[in-house]
């Protein structure tokens, strides 16, 4: 179990403050690591930061800075260096959705969807690599999706921006492995959070993706701990440029 010990790690975690970010959070906590949280609003932070640590031996700091915001991201990065301490661990997970036919789509929901779906990747990857690279190791782990594979109506944008993470993932990879980095994606297929409860409660919908996903249900978000802890650790030591999905099989069933 060595391979999968993150002891000591510092983890920063974008977009922690509920759903599969948080659910990174604890899954990388309960393998030892400390858990440096993200996002604007400081006060779900620290709602999130009591969960995490209320009762667990755990280690959590909050930094909150907009992902969005390449100046911001810049500062907020130096910052956790200074004061926590290097970052051996970036799990790039903010994100958001807008469902509208692409006909309808806001020009002002799709500057916003690509800035906080990937330029946010883009800002955080490149600003934490930049002081991986001079130790000669570090991992970082983009959130992507089955929409990196795969569309489905009125979420066009949301696809491309999830498309473009994984090529940019694997861009990283090829950039930056020399350098001793490892830069791999994770791709939740249709898990039950916040920012799906509206399709959660639709039974049509509902009975549509059961009928799917070959494994016949939604995911709960604390199934992709294993994956999460995997792509963090050793145990992933020769993986790169790779997208890992943890999506019941829908990518790989018509």
């Amino acid at each position: 179990m060595k391979l999968f010990d993150l002891t000591d790690r510092i983890a920063l975690v974008t977009g922690s403050s509920k759903g599969i970010g948080f659910a990174m959070a604890q899954a990388l906590a309960a393998a030892g690591a400390t858990i440096v949280l993200n996002g604007r609003d400081r006060g779900s932070l620290e709602r999130a930061k009591h969960m995490l640590t209320e009762g667990n031996n755990v280690s959590a700091h909050i930094a909150a800075f907009d992902v969005t915001d390449a100046e911001a991201v810049t500062a907020g990065i130096a910052g956790i260096e200074r004061d926590i301490g290097p970052i051996e661990i970036l799990f790039n997970n903010a994100g958001m959705q807008h469902r509208t036919p692409l006909q309808d789509f806001p020009l002002e929901a799709w500057h916003r969807i690509t800035a906080v779906n990937l330029d946010s990747v883009f800002f955080v990857g490149q600003a934490v690599a930049r002081h991986m690279i001079p130790r000669g190791h570090g991992k970082i782990v983009n959130i992507c999706s089955v929409q990196s594979e795969l569309g489905r109506p009125g979420i066009a944008p949301y696809s491309a921006t999830k498309g473009a993470v994984k090529m940019l993932t694997k861009g990283m990879a090829i950039d930056w492995g020399r350098h001793g980095l490892q830069v791999n994606g994770l791709g939740p297929g249709y898990f039950k959070t916040e920012l799906n409860q509206a399709l959660v409660d639709d039974p049509a919908f509902s009975s549509w993706l059961a009928n799917r996903t070959p494994t016949g249900r939604w995911g709960e978000v604390d199934e992709l701990a294993g994956a999460a802890i995997f792509l963090a650790s050793d145990a992933s030591s020769f993986i790169n440029g790779h997208i890992l999905y943890v999506d019941g099989g829908i990518t790989s069933s018509l």
